[in-house]
């Protein structure tokens, strides 16, 4: 089948750690500019489906396709410079650099040792830097230390050093984790903002929070895909009431 379509392909993959399937013949497609939230019990091979997605863990057979180019053989470095950024659950931004300075080392640089050195903030860096900084909603925060930032405005933050990169497949892990009510609300509205241009997967658990963002929902379930479409169709779906209920 050709997956021009698709920014994202993944095709009869699996992977096994001591002859345990964590990922089971798995094959999900996900459109250009989608928002896509991937569901299932502890233990459905969500995170694992991620890790391979990124590089970190090598699948045992099978493909993975992003705009058509293999990714499966590719170094993990090589991944994220195709344009695929990916946030895992503890924020890892620099506590003690301003917002402003989190943002800026981000940007891509001229690659290499020479480049990282020559660079100096130019006025590119410093547009996409507001540019960025207004999109998550820190652009008021620009001067502060991020380590005197709320969990939440950290994740955000977080999420913003991807964007730096102008990825256009982005993968978060349960971003509301420890989150305020409000802190919630505003990533929902965050996440609505960046999937204009982009591909977003996320991985959650919190229902409500699904609802109100996802395009389209992705059951998964012992390493398979039990369920795929609207929230509404997951939710009335047997096989998944079964999985989420029957347990």
């Amino acid at each position: 089948m050709s997956n021009t379509d698709f920014v994202l392909a993944v095709e009869d993959l699996t992977v096994s750690f001591d002859g345990f399937k964590a990922i089971d013949n798995l094959t999900i497609y996900v459109d250009k500019n989608e928002l896509r939230v991937i569901i299932g019990p502890n233990g459905a091979g969500k995170t694992t489906l991620l890790d391979l997605i990124c590089g970190k863990t090598r699948a045992s057979t099978g493909s993975i396709k992003f705009k058509n180019l293999e990714m499966t053989k590719l170094p993990e470095y090589e991944i994220v410079r195709k344009g695929i950024g990916r946030k895992f659950q503890t924020p890892s931004i620099y506590e003690n650099l301003s917002v402003f300075q989190n943002l800026e080392v981000s940007f891509p640089r001229g690659r290499g040792v020479f480049g990282a050195l020559a660079f100096r903030c130019t006025d590119d860096v410093k547009s996409r830097v507001m540019a960025v900084a207004a999109e998550i909603g820190l652009d008021q925060h620009l001067e502060f230390e991020a380590g005197l930032l709320s969990h939440g405005q950290k994740q955000w933050l977080e999420i913003g050093m991807l964007l730096m990169q102008d990825p256009e497949l982005l993968m978060l892990d349960e971003p509301i984790a420890g989150m305020s009510v409000r802190e919630r609300e505003l990533t929902a509205e965050l996440l609505q903002r960046i999937c204009k241009g982009r591909s977003v997967i996320v991985i959650e658990h919190d229902m409500e929070f699904v609802k109100k963002i996802a395009h389209k929902v992705t059951v998964m379930h012992q390493g398979k895909i039990l369920a795929e479409g609207s929230m509404e169709q997951v939710q009335n779906d047997p096989k998944v009431i079964d999985v989420y209920l029957g347990h």
